[in-house]
């Protein structure tokens, strides 16, 4: 059973999206994995970010980058309203350490 209703909203994205959760919650951590490393420093709230659908306000978030496993945890300091639509936003302005942007942005919407 999928606990959230998603949309990619990206060319290339609908296939890359998997849904893992266990239990129903407001403050769930979006997980995003990358196939080359990142330039931790490109790896923000300017570049990636969750916008109120409908309003497109940004939601206070806390990133985090393992370099490790290349991913990225983008997760809300407040919890996401039940029954409103949200959109992650990640930018082309994310780059590799090699100095590679993301090829294409991605944005996906979700919906509590």
């Amino acid at each position: 059973m999928n606990l959230l209703e998603i949309e990619p909203l990206s060319e290339h994205t609908g296939h890359r999206i998997k849904q893992n959760l266990k239990f129903k919650t407001g403050k769930f951590i979006w997980r995003v994995r990358f196939t080359a490393p990142l330039n931790p420093t490109t790896v923000n709230n300017v570049n990636m970010f969750v916008t109120d659908a409908e309003t497109g306000s940004v939601l206070r978030t806390t990133i985090r980058y393992n370099s490790e496993t290349n991913e990225v945890e983008i997760e809300p300091l407040e919890a996401y309203a039940k029954n409103t639509a949200y959109i992650l936003n990640v930018t082309k302005n994310v780059r590799s350490k090699g100095g590679q942007n993301l090829k294409d942005e991605i944005k996906i919407k979700f919906t509590v």
